[in-house]
C-alpha cells in the first residue's frame, strides 16, 4: 500500500511539473516568450503593428516593442545590435554594410495632389522637375494658372531618402514645406489646392487625389508586376553575422511566411518572399 501511495505522488508531481512548465509557454504550449525590440522606419509601422497583433494571436508570451524612429535609426540600431530587428524603408547606401537584411514587402509613393486638381498624371521628367524648382507652374503640366506649392518629407526620412533617390534629385530638392510624417503630408495637400506631395500608399485616403506616373496608376498590381516606377522596399535587417534570438526568428520567419500575405496586404503594401 505504501507503495501505491509513494507512485500516485511521484505520479501527480511528475503532472504539476508538466502543467507548470506549459503554463511558462504561450497558449499553444510551445514554450516561445521572451522579448523582441525593433527599431526603424515610420512608414513600416502600419504593416509592422498588424503583424505583431497576429503575431501575439499565436504566440501571447513573446512581446514585441517598436520604435518609429526613421530609416536610418532603424539601420544604426542593427548595425549596433540595440535592436534585435531594424527596418527600413529605402534600399541600403554605400557605407551601410554592418548588417544582414532581406527585403519583405514593397510599397508604392504615391505622388498626391488636392481633388480639385485637374491634373492626373505626370511623367517621372515633370515630377523631378517640379521639385527641383524647374517647374514652378501647374500650368507647364496641364493644370491652372497658379504657382505649385512643393510638400515633401525632412532629410533623413526612408520616405524622402527613395523619392529622391528613384527620381535622381538627390541634393537638388526645392522644398516649400518639409514635414516629419506622411499623415502630415497628406494633411498638407489635402487643404492647399496647389499643392503636391507624396506618402506611402497605405497612408492615402480620399483626401487627396493620387495621380498616376508614367502613365501608371499605384496599386498593388503594379507594385507587384514593377510597372510602377515610384516604389521602395521595406526591409528587415539584424546584426550582420549574428544569429536572431530564437523569438526574433520566429518573428522574421512569420513575417515571411504565407500567413502574413494577407496582413501585408491589407496594410496596403505588397509581400516579398
Amino acid at each position: 500500500m505504501k507503495k501505491k501511495v509513494t507512485s500516485l505522488i511521484v505520479f501527480l508531481l511528475a503532472v504539476l511539473v508538466v502543467a507548470t512548465g506549459c503554463g511558462n509557454g504561450d497558449a499553444n504550449g510551445d514554450g516561445l516568450s521572451g522579448r523582441v525590440s525593433l527599431n526603424g522606419s515610420t512608414s513600416v509601422e502600419r504593416v509592422i503593428a498588424s503583424l505583431i497583433e497576429a503575431f501575439n494571436e499565436e504566440h501571447p508570451n513573446v512581446t514585441l516593442t517598436f520604435d518609429a524612429t526613421g530609416s536610418g535609426a532603424g539601420i544604426t540600431s542593427a548595425t549596433e545590435g540595440t535592436a534585435d530587428i531594424g527596418l527600413s524603408s529605402r534600399d541600403l547606401r554605400d557605407g551601410e554594410d554592418g548588417v544582414d537584411y532581406i527585403r519583405f514587402a514593397v510599397d508604392g509613393l504615391a505622388v498626391i495632389v488636392h481633388p480639385d486638381n485637374p491634373v492626373s498624371d505626370l511623367s517621372s521628367e515633370q515630377i523631378a522637375a517640379i521639385y527641383t524648382g524647374e517647374i514652378v507652374n501647374w500650368s507647364e503640366v496641364g493644370g491652372e494658372d497658379a504657382p505649385i506649392a512643393v510638400i515633401g518629407r525632412e532629410a533623413g526620412s526612408g520616405s524622402r531618402g527613395a523619392f529622391d533617390d528613384i527620381m535622381g534629385i538627390d541634393g537638388y530638392v526645392v522644398h516649400d514645406q518639409e514635414l516629419t510624417s506622411g499623415g502630415a503630408v497628406i494633411t498638407a495637400v489635402a487643404t492647399n489646392p496647389f499643392a503636391i506631395g507624396y506618402s506611402s500608399l497605405s497612408a492615402v485616403g480620399d483626401t487627396v487625389s493620387v495621380v498616376s506616373v508614367d502613365g501608371v496608376a499605384c496599386t498593388e498590381e503594379t507594385l507587384l508586376d514593377g510597372s510602377y516606377p515610384v516604389q521602395r522596399p521595406f526591409i528587415l535587417m539584424t546584426q550582420a553575422g549574428t544569429e536572431p534570438s530564437e523569438v526574433a526568428q520566429a518573428f522574421i520567419d512569420f513575417m515571411l511566411s504565407p500567413e502574413a500575405t494577407e496582413i501585408i496586404s491589407n496594410a496596403g503594401v505588397v509581400q516579398v518572399r
